[in-house]
C-alpha cells in the first residue's frame, strides 16, 4: 500500500503555463529576440527554467545573451508567478483525501527551489509536507536525488511519483518507484505512451483510485 505520493508541480498540481509563457517572452523581448508561441513554450518546459530559456533563445546556452535573458526571466517570474497560476480541478480535494487517508504528500520539481516552496505554501499549505525544487546543491530530475531526499525525509516505505512529462517517468524509473502520468498537463497522451508511461489517468478521481490500488 502506498504511504507517500511525490508530485511534480507544473502541469501536474498547478497550471502555470500562462505565466511561464509571459515571463519567457518578456525576457526574449527585453533582450531583443523574437517571442515564442504558447505551444512552443509548452514544449520547452519540464527541465527547469534554465532549459526553458536555453530552448527559447536562438543558439541556446551558447548565445552571448543567455545569462542576461535567464536573469531577466527569473526577475520577472518571481514577481508574476502567482498571477495566472491555479490548481487543476480536483487537486485540492485529492490532497485532502490523501491526507485523510494518512498518505503523505510532497512535491519535487525542476522549477527553482524558492518558487516551488512559495507556490506550494500559497496554494496547498500543510497539505504538502515538503517541497523541493532546483538548486545548485542537488541534481535535478531525471536524477532521482530529490525524490530520494524526500523519501528519506518522510521515512517513506512505499512511494509513487506523479507527473505529466517524460522527465517524470525517467525520474521515477531512476528512483526505482512506480510512476503515474497525468494527461491534463503539458505533454499529450501519445507522447507519454511513446516515453514509456505505464499508468495514465485523465482526472483526479482516476488518480486517487490508481494510488489506492498500487
Amino acid at each position: 500500500m502506498i504511504d507517500t505520493v511525490i508530485f511534480d508541480l507544473d502541469g501536474t498540481l498547478l497550471y502555470t503555463l500562462e505565466n511561464l509563457y509571459k515571463s519567457t517572452n518578456y525576457a526574449l523581448k527585453k533582450c531583443g529576440y523574437k517571442e515564442r508561441t504558447i505551444q512552443e513554450v509548452r514544449n520547452f518546459v519540464g527541465n527547469g527554467v534554465q532549459k526553458l530559456i536555453e530552448r527559447s533563445l536562438p543558439g541556446g546556452a551558447d548565445n552571448p545573451d543567455f545569462e542576461k535573458c535567464l536573469a531577466v526571466f527569473k526577475e520577472h517570474y518571481s514577481k508574476t508567478m502567482e498571477d495566472d497560476a491555479r490548481p487543476y480541478d480536483g487537486v485540492i480535494q485529492l490532497l485532502d483525501k490523501l491526507n485523510t487517508d494518512g498518505i503523505k504528500c510532497a512535491v519535487v520539481s525542476n522549477k527553482y527551489d524558492s518558487a516551488v516552496k512559495e507556490l506550494c505554501k500559497k496554494y496547498f499549505g500543510s497539505r504538502i509536507l515538503t517541497a523541493i525544487g532546483e538548486s545548485p546543491s542537488v541534481h535535478k530530475k531525471p536524477s532521482p536525488d530529490t525524490v530520494l531526499e524526500v523519501i528519506k525525509e518522510l521515512n517513506a516505505q512505499n512511494t509513487v511519483y506523479v507527473g505529466d512529462s517524460e522527465v517524470d517517468i525517467q525520474t521515477a524509473q531512476n528512483a526505482k518507484i512506480p510512476c503515474i502520468s497525468v494527461t491534463w498537463g503539458y505533454k499529450d497522451i501519445d507522447f507519454l505512451i511513446q516515453n514509456n508511461a505505464q499508468i495514465l489517468v485523465n482526472n483526479t478521481e482516476e488518480l486517487y483510485c490508481a494510488i489506492k490500488t498500487l
